[in-house]
């Protein structure tokens, strides 16, 4: 399309690519899931009139369900009276109108929630409903000893911090490590990305999370410039500058997204940054994407952590458990992060500003055309956090590069001269990567599950290798 890269994006017809089995495998069961939540929410429907249109939007979703598996055909997303429609549509025209089964990875997995989506807005009753949120909201809690464990190391660092203060200065080196240590927490909460992990455990989530969990993950960061960006923000702040923004385009919500608000916590306590800006989606977007309501239930789940950790689910009410009781101290440390993070909201240094060029389908490249004044509005921070896979993929255009392409290179129009400086926290579950070193991709493909002489590769598409990349482009 016009603004993308000319480098060819991958299709859901190449058998070689995870796009292929992301369309045959990981869709249906999305979809799946979705019908399921549906369904609950409308057997629990007293009204009648809201219970029958729920029947309707269920129907829907099955007969998306279908034409995903029989490789029909892609159909306009029907008109709900916002202005991306008209974007999907003319771009599934000039598509040659393909079925899901061979088409582009990037555009047709947009489109299979933003059609999702459709059937929600087009209703009466339902327009607000997050079909993905009773998912959002178990994961979390079964996201709780990580939560925990960081609630009470962030609550150290912030107090030690403001000691700092009043007494003499960190130095600079330790306040690096500290700055690296607190993304590194940020790219690893995206282990739990709930539209590639479909089947999670409660002990697989604890194996994913946690400060053993990140040690043994940092040899597997394959490009790390968070000493450059850490530069790029202490620079700012000894050049006395009053007013140090960063973005954060946020990713999954959950631990991911507390861990989002510890990293822009810690910016704001630290003096690296005066405001701290979180980009939501505007729609229930890859499952487990943030919504402004999802910042506003985990505040409320803070505020509450007796109801929300220690009220038996109702797996739990049919197995007969109880969740174990919360400790003084853990209450103690949750209340800190609940006061600490609604009073940076209430005072206007961490807030939320959503745009829908945010879930439209397709490639960053195209920011500085469709949605001038956020890309214009982006320049004013000295640093933007783009979040797990989906935002890489868009960044780099989800297309097919050599993988020792330079990160400056694939992001185009938001590289060098720019205007902004763009820094990508991602753990790779999709087959794009770019700024490795030569020969880094072969011998990762020879690794276990790597992929091999098969075409594919694999070791890429189960987030245990990751990319800190950055481009200066101030």
């Amino acid at each position: 399309m016009e603004y993308e890269t000319k480098t060819p994006a991958y299709s859901t017809g190449d058998e070689t690519s995870f796009a292929w089995t992301t369309a045959r495998r990981r869709w249906p069961v999305i979809i799946t899931q979705a019908i399921d939540d549906a369904y609950r929410a409308v057997s629990n429907c007293d009204d009648a009139e809201k219970r029958d249109e729920g029947k309707r939007i269920v129907e829907e979703l099955a007969k998306l369900k279908y034409e995903v598996q029989h490789d029909r055909q892609l159909t306009p997303i029907r008109d709900d009276g916002l202005p991306d429609v008209a974007i999907y549509n003319e771009e599934l025209e000039k598509l040659g109108n393909p079925t899901w089964l061979n088409v582009s990875w990037l555009y047709s997995e947009c489109y299979l929630f933003r059609r999702i989506s459709t059937s929600f807005s087009l209703s009466k009753h339902w327009k607000n409903y997050d079909v993905f949120a009773r998912q959002k909201n178990k994961t979390f809690r079964s996201s709780r000893p990580a939560v925990l464990e960081l609630a009470a190391r962030y609550k150290d660092i912030v107090t030690q911090l403001r000691e700092k203060k009043k007494g003499s200065e960190a130095d600079e080196e330790t306040e690096r490590i500290l700055f690296m240590e607190m993304c590194e927490v940020c790219l690893w909460g995206n282990a739990t990305d709930l539209s590639l992990l479909t089947s999670l455990t409660y002990e697989d989530i604890q194996k994913l999370q946690g400060s053993e969990a990140r040690k043994r993950a940092e040899a597997n960061i394959l490009v790390n410039d968070l000493p450059a960006a850490f530069d790029i923000l202490q620079a700012a702040k000894k050049a006395g500058k009053s007013e140090r923004r960063v973005d954060i385009v946020l990713d999954n919500a959950g631990f991911e997204l507390f861990v989002d608000l510890v990293l822009a916590g810690y910016l704001l306590s630290a003096g690296l940054a005066t405001t701290v800006v979180l980009h939501p989606k505007s729609i229930p977007w890859f499952v487990s994407d943030v919504l402004p309501s999802d910042f506003a239930s985990l505040l409320n789940a803070l505020a509450m952590p007796r109801q929300f950790y220690e009220t038996p689910s109702e797996d739990e009410e049919l197995q007969g458990k109880k969740p174990e009781p919360l400790s003084e101290t853990e209450l103690e440390n949750l209340d800190f992060l609940f006061r600490e993070w609604s009073g940076l909201h209430a005072e206007g240094q961490l807030f939320l500003r959503s745009n829908r060029f945010w879930t439209h389908p397709g490639s960053f490249w195209r920011l500085p055309h469709e949605e001038p004044e956020l890309f214009e509005d982006l320049k004013e921070s000295e640093l933007v956090v783009f979040k797990g896979d989906l935002n890489y993929r868009k960044l780099v255009g989800d297309a097919n590069w050599d993988p020792t392409t330079p990160f400056t290179t694939a992001i185009g129009p938001l590289g060098p001269g720019s205007g902004t400086n763009i820094l990508s926290l991602r753990t790779c579950k999709a087959d794009v990567v770019v700024g490795l070193k030569p020969g880094e991709d072969e011998k990762l493909r020879q690794t276990e599950d790597g992929g091999g002489d098969s075409g594919a590769r694999k070791w890429a598409w189960n987030g245990k290798w990751a990319v800190c990349s950055l481009s200066q482009g101030k």
